[in-house]
């Protein structure tokens, strides 16, 4: 199972990338097919998006990560009841 980073990156696990080719540097695409998510590498027949496809995810991407930046929600963590300096105060030796 692979696990979705903070960026939304996933990592493809070996035993995949093997049987279908798929080396650092490869384009994949995704297509939401339903309730499910297809991931085609370029090697299959149409699956290249295009210049003018990347171009539009680009600008996608971009427009999400304005959005984020107006939220304000960058560098603030929610309310725990303790902060980070509290963790170094617990530890500190004797």
């Amino acid at each position: 199972m692979a696990k979705v980073t903070s960026k939304l990156q996933v990592t493809v696990p070996k035993a995949i990338a093997d049987r279908f080719g798929i080396r650092p540097g490869d384009e994949i695409e995704w297509r939401a097919e339903g309730n499910a998510i297809r991931v085609l590498t370029g090697t299959g027949e149409g699956t290249s998006i295009g210049r003018e496809g990347r171009l539009r995810a680009f600008d996608e991407a971009t427009t999400r990560q304005k959005a984020r930046n107006r939220s304000g929600r960058r560098g603030r963590t929610a309310d725990r009841g303790w902060t980070r300096a509290d963790l170094y105060d617990r530890v500190r030796s004797r």
